[in-house]
């Protein structure tokens, strides 16, 4: 192809995107392994990649232990019950012993934390939330990255995993290109820290045409942290556990500080309260854990995101949309006005200029809210993920397998996204599990687990060809072109896109079905989803920037394979609100109090899938976290 290829041998540990988790996990190997070559490859800029890419103006997790305000196991609480109990409980402990500790460290690095000026403590938007200035919070944390790593590629595409050769199921490194040159990058590793985003846009979005950009989770997240790890036999848990998000029509701005901190709330067309209208018949679906008979929630316990979304979901269904979120009454407050405007100024700037481009002012005019399309990540409010380790001193003997956070794959650990049964880690929590995953790896290499590793050229040759195969494709096959860009021999990224999200929109419970499946549609969708498979065999890329856009699709394809097995497989609607299996809407704890687990050949593409035990190791005492 004329691009050159460029090696980085003898890689103690490679952190593989650097995102929140990544950069989290170049500083912490840093301290543990202060001998050891540390590399960074990442899609986009360290600076500015990542879903903190345009900032935040909250961290999500932070107990506030040293003011007495919450402790670990509140937390565990806290996503146990809005995740309607499907959580890995000894990797969100593990996490939220150290959050702290994160978060004192972003301050001291200089991003702006509001306090309180009363008692000197941080500025609560809810329970475990905090409220930040943070424009520039992934710059301020990058910073500690570029001080901890030896070298730091940028604009890097990784697409596979490396495998070593001299011993089975072991990793050895990563290849992928640069988005810019074209170059082919290897990276031989002892330890690879997969720390690579969820997936944005697999579902067909609500956004369409020139505004198909603006999307709730980062559009570039394509399912790479999810990708790069089936690709490699790695066991996968918890991916039917999508997310739908309550967000401000068409801009999708966030709501949490909104209901958190400015108090607002929500209303149906007609200006009524709709949500309690719609709990008695659901307690009846999900049972009095979650909701009681008499569909009043239980006092000492928050109600679950997506039993909240169900109720929106029925209301505009009935016919009584849209649902407004008022913002009139505290509007009229300029402090609290200024706050709203604020946040959005601050994480996404696109709703403000859609609201002063559309002449809605919210002062004046209650906006409208809308649920967004399903979207597969690790990091937010769900669990999807790698079946990893947890610690020694927390795990089960089934959850525990050597090191904490490594996935099935010996070398191979996993955080942020990549980490599965962890939700609400979010920013900081993502950040410490780079942390925990890196002080892991550096254990693992010094305890003698990575010698010997062989990487031969024949492998190193196999995926460059494979990596490069579109643009050849489309060399070989461009003058065959009948109209526009319609060709006998390929598809191109676009057009591949556009039928996956139709796809799992259809056939896996996207927006347009109301997020309704069921068996037959699940099969179906399985059954198109291989024939998309052998298409993109044959993908053409005109240019080294369609070659990223055929390498991302790909990564969404595995990662939509995951989704529709696992949804398939759980026999219940264990997330009403995030999608419904028609065959089966109750929760169905006898039978599925469990976690799901999956592998997929590599060899073959088939897929096997297991129940793994779900622990319940914090008891149920007071919840704290509840009073948010």
């Amino acid at each position: 192809m004329g691009y050159k290829t460029v090696v980085e041998d003898n890689i103690d540990i490679l952190v593989a995107g650097a995102g929140m988790a990544g950069t989290g996990a170049a500083f912490e190997a840093r301290y543990w392994g202060q001998d050891k070559k540390i590399v960074i490859a990442e899609k986009a800029n360290m600076d500015r990649s990542g879903a903190v890419a345009q900032g935040l103006y909250a961290i999500n997790t932070y107990m506030g232990t040293r003011w007495g305000e919450n402790n670990p196991e509140d937390h565990v609480r806290y996503a146990r019950m809005d995740l309607m109990g499907m959580v890995r409980e000894d990797l969100l402990f593990d996490m939220a012993r150290h959050v702290d500790s994160a978060v004192h460290q972003f301050e001291e690095w200089g991003l702006p934390l509001m306090r309180d000026p009363k008692t000197g403590a941080y500025q609560r938007e809810g329970r475990l939330q905090i409220m930040i200035h943070g424009e520039s919070y992934k710059p301020i944390v990058s910073g500690a990255a570029k001080k901890s790593a030896d070298i730091i590629y940028n604009r890097i595409c990784l697409t596979h995993m490396l495998m070593d050769e001299a011993k089975e199921n072991r990793v050895a490194g990563a290849v992928g290109f640069n988005v810019r040159t074209g170059d082919y990058h290897v990276f031989k590793a002892k330890a690879v820290i997969c720390a690579a985003g969820g997936a944005s846009n697999i579902f067909k979005p609500r956004s369409v045409g020139e505004g198909a950009g603006r999307v709730w989770y980062a559009p570039w997240s394509s399912g790479s942290a999810y990708g790069l790890m089936i690709g490699a036999g790695a066991k996968m848990t918890q991916m039917e556990n999508r997310i739908v998000l309550a967000r401000f029509k068409d801009g999708y701005g966030p709501v949490g500080a909104y209901f958190l901190h400015l108090k607002t709330y929500t209303q149906n067309g007609v200006g009524e309260e709709y949500e309690s209208k719609w709990f008695p018949e659901l307690s009846k679906m999900v049972g009095k854990e979650y909701l009681d008979t008499e569909g009043q929630h239980l006092s000492h316990k928050p109600i679950p995101t997506c039993l909240r979304n169900h109720a929106f979901i029925s209301e505009v269904n009935a016919g009584r949309g849209p649902i407004h979120m008022v913002t009139m009454e505290a509007f009229q407050d300029p402090h609290l006005e200024e706050i709203g405007w604020h946040n959005f100024l601050g994480m996404t700037v696109g709703q403000a200029v859609l609201w002063a481009a559309t002449d809605v002012d919210p002062k004046y005019e209650n906006p409208e809210l809308t649920t967004s399309e399903p979207y597969v990540m690790g990091s937010h409010a769900t669990g999807c993920g790698a079946w990893v380790s947890g610690p020694e001193d927390l795990s089960p003997e089934e959850y525990f397998w050597g090191y904490n956070r490594m996935t099935t794959v010996e070398g191979l650990f996993g955080a942020g996204d990549a980490a599965g049964g962890t939700p609400h880690a979010f920013s900081s929590g993502s950040f410490t599990e780079g942390r925990l995953a890196a002080k892991a790896a550096c254990k693992y290499i010094d305890d003698g687990k990575a010698e010997g590793i062989k990487v031969s050229q024949e492998q190193l040759d196999k995926r460059s060809k494979e990596i490069f195969k579109p643009l050849e494709h489309y060399k070989i096959y461009r003058n065959e072109i009948t109209a526009g860009s319609v060709n006998p021999n390929y598809i191109n990224p676009r057009q591949g896109l556009d039928r996956l999200q139709k796809l799992m929109d259809e056939y896996a419970g996207g927006v347009t079905v109301s997020y309704m499946t069921n068996e037959k549609l699940l099969n179906i969708g399985l059954k198109k989803m291989k024939a998309l498979e052998e298409d993109l065999e044959k993908i053409a890329a005109e240019d080294i920037h369609e070659l990223l856009r055929a390498w991302e699709l790909k990564h969404r394809q595995l990662s939509s394979e995951a989704v529709l097995q696992h949804t398939l497989f759980r026999k219940e609607t264990r997330w009403p609100g995030y999608y419904y299996r028609g065959d089966f809407m109750k929760l169905d704890d006898q039978n599925w109090h469990v976690l799901t687990v999956s592998r997929r050949d590599p060899e073959t593409g088939e897929y096997t899938m297991e129940k793994a035990p779900c622990y319940h190791l914090v008891g149920d005492e007071e919840n704290k976290a509840a009073a948010a």
